[in-house]
């Protein structure tokens, strides 16, 4: 394992807390997952492949079945200073170029430097505002004007607002610098970087729908709105429309899952923001087999939105399933295509960049797929890395949550509750 400053600063706060932390799951289908306890994980501790691997005739490390995907570093939950790890998105340092991952846990959001991303380094953490003993697992985050805007299950968290400029010269544990308190539980949040404006989703206001936040001046977030009319939203991409569909160009939206837990359905929908004080419904359609719908993404055109449900897998028995989905006219849009993959695994978090989805597939692992064919509702797998060597079971018990494929540098991210972050290059 390693040892930094940082990261022992980091532990002398854990080792206070992590004591309250329950091993008791929660309900199935709301990534509700269980930190491993120190007897499960030494098996995996003592073998603790770490550092650069090349994938060789389809295995890195002697430990992870990989395609076309070298591991370039590794940092364990201990690196971090965390029990369980689960969300992570990015940022770029405009005045340096250097890329930051920034990694959501129990304990708080942990900041590393990937400037040498063969030698990731722990700058510090950011506790969290306050641990749920009941609800301590979800954390998101999103970037904005260099700013990380950050959301947690935990009640009641509200949102912390960090200044990630402070990186250049400080490390340990950090402080807030701002904190806004419209909401106390938030599944996840998402930003429209073009707008200034940020959307929680899945919180204790709004029946769980969009609740917006004007960000504009990133240390006094001031609330801007609510839609509820979906009820409860669990996930979400809001965008300045620059699609096909002329009735909408220049229009804010966010393209929802849809996961009513009022028992009326799966959806992805559409939702018109432009208005904070009157947002409208755009569209709203159930699909065939749904579980639980989950998250998605558009491709940079913003024709096509790639769809993944949470628990198809668990409850129709279905290997693991992307939907395509058509969202070139937008009032109406169209299930055209239905990708399984090889795998039995539950799908996570997917994002695209250029021609390529980078999926995150709980006990699969991180899964790239080529998105040249998406117009006729086809995807390809081109390349895999999988973090959860045990299995590929449709189960919560490990895995990836979440990835960032965004750096400047040439690399992807991927955040894993079990085993910590894998810095990885798709070849």
């Amino acid at each position: 394992m390693r040892a930094t400053l940082a990261t022992a600063t980091i532990a002398l706060f854990t080792a206070s807390i992590i004591g309250a932390i329950p091993a008791s799951a929660h309900e199935q289908g709301f990534d509700q997952v269980s930190p491993p306890t120190a007897e499960e994980r030494a098996p995996e501790l003592a073998a603790a492949p770490q550092g650069s691997a090349t994938c060789v005739n389809g295995v890195a490390a002697d430990t992870y079945s990989c395609k076309g995907i070298d591991m370039l570093d590794h940092l364990w939950l201990e690196d971090l200073g965390l029990s369980f790890a689960n969300d992570m998105w990015g940022w770029t340092d405009p005045a340096t170029g250097t890329d930051y991952a920034i990694v959501g846990g129990t304990e708080g959001t942990v900041f590393v430097d990937l400037s040498n991303p063969r030698k990731a380094e722990v700058v510090g953490m950011l506790p969290a505002h306050v641990l749920d003993e009941n609800r301590p697992y979800w954390r998101d985050i999103k970037v904005n004007d260099n700013h990380a805007f950050i959301v947690s299950e935990q009640r009641p968290h509200g949102m912390q607002v960090f200044d990630l400029t402070r990186l250049r010269s400080e490390s340990g544990v950090f402080t807030e610098n701002a904190h806004y308190d419209g909401f106390g539980n938030a599944h996840n949040i998402a930003i429209n970087e073009d707008t200034g404006y940020a959307y929680a989703i899945g919180t204790n206001t709004c029946d769980g729908g969009l609740h917006m936040v004007d960000i504009s001046e990133p240390q006094s977030p001031t609330g801007a709105g609510c839609f509820n009319e979906h009820g409860y939203i669990h996930d979400t991409q809001c965008v300045t429309y620059s699609g096909p569909d002329a009735d909408y160009q220049g229009r804010e939206l966010c393209f929802n899952s849809n996961a009513d837990r009022g028992g009326n359905g799966h959806f992805v929908s559409i939702t018109d923001v432009t208005d904070k004080d009157n947002p409208v419904s755009v569209a709203r359609v159930p699909y065939a087999d749904a579980g639980y719908s989950h998250q998605g993404w558009l491709t940079p055109d913003q024709k096509y939105f790639l769809h993944g449900d949470e628990l198809d897998e668990v409850e129709h028995g279905n290997n693991t399933r992307t939907r395509i989905w058509d969202m070139r006219d937008l009032d109406d849009p169209k299930h055209i295509g239905t990708f399984d993959n090889d795998t039995t695994s539950i799908d996570h978090n997917i994002y695209i960049k250029k021609q390529r989805a980078y999926a995150s597939n709980y006990t699969s692992g991180l899964r790239v797929y080529n998105t040249k064919k998406v117009a006729s509702g086809q995807l390809s797998e081109t390349a895999f890395f999988d973090v959860y060597p045990e299995n590929d079971n449709a189960s919560f018990e490990g895995g990836t949550w979440s990835n960032y494929p965004y750096f400047k540098q040439d690399i992807v991210g991927v955040n894993t509750m079990d085993r910590g972050l894998f810095v990885l290059r798709v070849r």
